[in-house]
């Protein structure tokens, strides 16, 4: 069941933003993100926004022959809202299971980005995939019509890790999708998961191993949560699985920060590695710099210059307020300077460049050294101005967070 969406205030039907939100997003770069909602099957640990076929009727907007129309509905909206933009700099289309859709709707939807806003001549565009969800011809495609980047749903390289997440797919096949991907010319990211109930260390090993000989441009390590509502939770909550527990997942973490590193992996977010700088996803450090992005599709958020918006869960629903001519946001939240402050601070400290200590307010920098001094802040680049997280602080992160911003509060 996705989860319930958070309070906030109405959204006009137009959809329009606040005066001041707009001049602020002016110096800022604009990212896209559309949300494809749409999944062969639930994997039971996931609490995203997502659909099967057998869970939705043919209601226009929630079917994958009618998601793309609707979705270019809500470009011409986001067009009339933000007026004159500069290029969007980023495309990332996620799910679900994007590569669900035709390749040539996938493709269009890019077109249309770039027909009302313009692209960046060096865009990042990528899509999220499942391995079994791709051809080489899919992805060939998918290349020619500007895409440039492919993100495979990867999780495990274990077959028992892989049927307790319920995944669909073999192992074999992450490396004839990463293949063919390569071959169309495509930058390849693969997403991983550790602390499955019931994974050992050496199947985490496992893992790591069988990714980084794949090569990948980048890889990004994810720590499974059990989130209420969920098969897997409930699998737990009966003592069906064992819960993961934090010593485990820390020596997991580590693991992989290990093994990365060594096979040339730079860390450049707590849970994402790449090879080289140009092959950092530039669209997710647009969220940690708090950049401005619109959020496409049923359910997915949005975020421009300090107004941040969510929109209705449901696909049909979805459509039915674009049909209408009306924004399909739920509700939205206008953050305060305050706010803002404090996300700068959450966000920007889960980068590897660091936070720059003016962000913080008096409190937050007296908490520097305290921090410098329990291991969890570097103590060489707090000297230059900047608080940098050790590896024991990336484990740690929400302490950091709480020593920068919870002592004013």
């Amino acid at each position: 069941m996705p989860p319930t969406q958070p309070d906030g205030e109405p959204v006009p039907t137009s959809g329009e933003l606040p005066p001041s939100s707009l001049t602020r997003a002016r110096d800022r770069t604009l990212g896209m993100y559309l949300h494809v909602p749409f999944c062969k099957v639930r994997c039971g640990y996931c609490d995203f926004n997502t659909y099967t076929a057998s869970e939705l009727g043919p209601q226009k907007g929630a079917s994958v022959a009618t998601y793309a129309d609707a979705a270019l509905a809500e470009l011409d909206l986001a067009a009339r809202v933000l007026g004159t933009t500069p290029p969007v700099s980023t495309v990332f289309v996620g799910g679900g299971t994007p590569t669900l859709l035709p390749s040539s709707d996938l493709v269009t939807l890019l077109h249309g980005v770039r027909e009302r806003f313009g692209l960046d001549a060096d865009a990042e565009v990528t899509t999220e995939a499942n391995p079994d969800s791709v051809t080489p011809t899919s992805l060939r495609e998918l290349a020619e019509g500007g895409f440039t980047r492919v993100s495979f749903g990867m999780q495990s390289a274990v077959p028992t890790v892989l049927k307790t997440l319920d995944r669909t797919h073999d192992p074999a096949g992450v490396a004839r999708a990463v293949a063919a991907a390569r071959d169309a010319g495509l930058a390849v990211s693969l997403d991983l998961i550790y602390g499955t109930p019931g994974e050992s260390l050496e199947d985490w090993r496992t893992s790591l191993e069988a990714a980084i000989a794949l090569r990948p441009d980048h890889v990004s390590a994810y720590a499974l949560t059990v989130e209420e509502g969920t098969r897997l939770h409930t699998q737990v909550r009966r003592g069906e699985l064992p819960m993961p527990t934090g010593d485990d997942e820390a020596d997991k973490y580590e693991l992989a920060d290990d093994l990365l590193a060594a096979a040339g992996y730079d860390w450049y977010e707590i849970s994402n590695w790449a090879r080289t700088a140009d092959d950092r996803c530039r669209h997710n450090i647009g969220y940690w710099r708090g950049d401005s992005w619109w959020g496409i599709g049923p359910g997915a958020h949005g975020h421009v210059g300090g107004t941040r918006w969510w929109n209705v869960k449901h696909p049909a629903a979805w459509a039915a307020r674009l049909a209408a001519g009306e924004s399909p946001a739920a509700a939205r939240e206008v953050l305060g300077d305050e706010q803002r402050r404090d996300e700068e601070v959450l966000l920007g400290i889960r980068l590897s460049e660091g936070l720059d200590l003016g962000a913080l307010d008096a409190s937050g920098r007296q908490a520097v050294a305290g921090l410098i001094a329990n291991g969890l802040v570097e103590g060489g680049p707090a000297l230059r101005g900047r608080a940098v997280l050790t590896r024991r602080g990336r484990l740690l992160a929400d302490t950091v967070v709480h020593a920068l911003i919870g002592g004013s509060r």
